[in-house]
């Protein structure tokens, strides 16, 4: 393997040190780290060396919350992510339409809701566009579906169907299916939902794989591996492009928790992990939970009322003593559990959760996370660390676009609103912070992930900035210090996926998995303008702008 030498670099050391020099790697680990005479010296003739110009070297950043299967899915179908407008949707998917006859079902990913009067786009906006065949559309966020009344029909789903628990079909007042299909109730689609073909989910995490390489990421954690509302399970695809070298990230799987099934699961997970721990590259020792949905949907478990009168708190999906069951055996068979909580009522659920389970099984069990934190009762703040549960923040989710102003803020109430992704008030309180994108539903890069989170403004290059989320903070008092954006994308984020004795620091002896950025960001400044110049995963270069 060859040996590099980084010069002239700013070199990120870890808990806010920074310092000028340069690293050296051989045999994909960091020989040394120095000035560059000091390293100059200890370089071999085959040596190559790279010029940083100045520019910052980090340790390569993880995302502790990802999707790859999900975001590459754009290439079996229509991609919407690229556009920010309802008529743009329109033209794409007829586009898309009659460029493929042949297809019985056209499917595709990456609508938002806030370009559509009241939040949600209908049926017709598809009937009269693909009146023939059904039309079957996963919103950005993973949330919602939008279909024509072609796949209504298709999947026998009339206007009389139930609510299932933890979903939605949304209704027009005179109770009519709109054709938008939320969280769970989006299973009614699994019949007529075709399977992907042989190779797509390789393809498709290949493909997510050079985009997370692009903005620096060399390890990321898979929050959703299995068989699941979110997609098919893709474990085994993952542990194929491991064994044949083509996965060049090192990946946490986090394992599907079946919510109907029991713990009689348990035992299939840790088979899936005892398999996975026999290829390099990928663990599978996380598993995940979804305890409730999102704020957008009445999905969300909130502790009171929802403020739009609609009498609703939303769902718990995992009845509550269920969940203490649940986190207190994967606890004792040393799973670390990993748990999607948005809503108040949800974040305290989990809380109790891991609280049982350490009275139960002793304070020194798993690296436990709940992730989204939409809204946190202060009178959780200090159970995070009084529990050492991680906080896994969406830190590109703070800032004040149009959905969140104009629908997600009025359905939580003046209260609520006032604690909107409380991360600071979380940090303060002692807890551990790591950061996640959750992409498709929001861009992959940390960078832009770091802006936010230290300004709660929206970066200046990201196309879906709507409102006033360049300009006006989202709760300014709840950004981040630089530091703790930075060591959440790289230290402590090993530390949460179990790595933290191989990779997250500039030292020796670790993995030589690197980021040089364009220029210098250890003042803080510019980081929604910077740019990844080459990504390294164990000396191997991934990515080269």
């Amino acid at each position: 393997m060859t040996s590099l030498h980084f010069t002239n670099a700013r070199l990120y050391l870890g808990d806010g040190v920074w310092r000028d020099g340069g690293v050296l790697v051989r045999d994909g680990l960091i020989a040394a780290v120095g000035t560059d005479d000091e390293l100059a010296a200890l370089r071999d003739a085959d040596t190559e060396v790279r010029d940083a110009a100045g520019g910052s070297l980090l340790p390569g950043f993880h995302d502790t919350h990802v999707h790859p299967p999900m975001a590459g899915s754009s290439l079996l179908g229509i991609d919407l992510m690229p556009v920010h407008d309802a008529a743009a949707y329109r033209r794409v998917i007829a586009e898309y339409a009659a460029a493929h006859p042949e297809l019985g079902v056209i499917v595709g990913v990456g609508w938002y809701g806030d370009v559509f009067p009241g939040g949600f786009p209908t049926r017709e906006l598809l009937d009269d566009i693909v009146p023939d065949r059904p039309v079957i559309l996963t919103s950005h966020d993973g949330h919602g579906v939008w279909v024509n009344s072609r796949a209504l029909e298709a999947a026998g789903v009339g206007d009389d169907v139930a609510d299932p628990l933890g979903g939605r079909f949304v209704r027009d007042d005179a109770g009519r299916l709109t054709g938008v299909l939320l969280d769970t109730a989006v299973q009614a689609l699994a019949a007529i939902t075709p399977p992907p073909p042989p190779g797509f989910l390789e393809e498709a995490i290949l493909s997510a794989q050079q985009r997370l390489h692009s903005v620096g990421i060399t390890t990321w954690h898979d929050a959703a591996v299995g068989t699941s509302e979110l997609g098919p399970d893709s474990f085994d695809s993952y542990l194929a492009l491991a064994s044949h070298g083509d996965l060049t990230a090192r990946v946490v799987l986090c394992q599907w928790w079946d919510r109907d099934r029991g713990l009689e699961q348990v035992d299939e997970l840790v088979a899936r992990r005892s398999r996975a721990a026999e290829v390099p590259g990928v663990t599978a020792g996380v598993v995940k939970i979804m305890q409730d949905g999102v704020i957008e949907n009445h999905t969300g478990a909130l502790l009171e009322d929802y403020a739009d009168g609609s009498g609703e708190r939303g769902d718990s999906f995992v009845p509550p003593e269920l969940l203490k069951t649940i986190v207190a055996e994967l606890d004792a068979r040393e799973f670390d559990v990993h748990l999607h909580a948005v809503g108040d009522r949800a974040v305290r659920e989990c809380l109790d959760a891991v609280e049982h389970a350490r009275a139960v099984n002793g304070p020194d069990g798993g690296r436990h996370q709940l992730a989204h934190l939409d809204v946190v009762d202060p009178a959780d703040f200090d159970r995070f660390a009084a529990l050492d549960v991680t906080a896994n923040a969406q830190l590109l989710w703070a800032r004040t676009d149009t959905e969140i102003v104009e629908r997600k803020l009025p359905m939580m109430g003046h209260d609520r609103a006032g604690r909107h992704f409380p991360f600071e008030s979380l940090r303060r309180h002692g807890a551990r912070i790591v950061g996640g994108s959750d992409w498709p539903v929001s861009a992959p890069n940390p960078l832009w992930a770091m802006h936010t989170g230290t300004t709660r403004l929206a970066p200046s290059t990201d196309p879906h900035a709507t409102g006033q989320a360049l300009t006006e903070p989202l709760l300014a008092a709840e950004a981040l210090p630089f530091v703790t954006v930075l060591d959440a994308y790289t230290g402590t984020a090993a530390w949460v996926g179990r790595l933290e004795d191989t990779t997250g620091r500039l030292a020796p002896g670790f993995a030589a998995d690197l980021v040089l950025l364009d220029r210098d960001i250890s003042d803080g400044r510019g980081l929604d303008t910077a740019t990844v110049v080459e990504t390294v995963v164990g000396g191997r270069t991934v990515h080269r702008a």
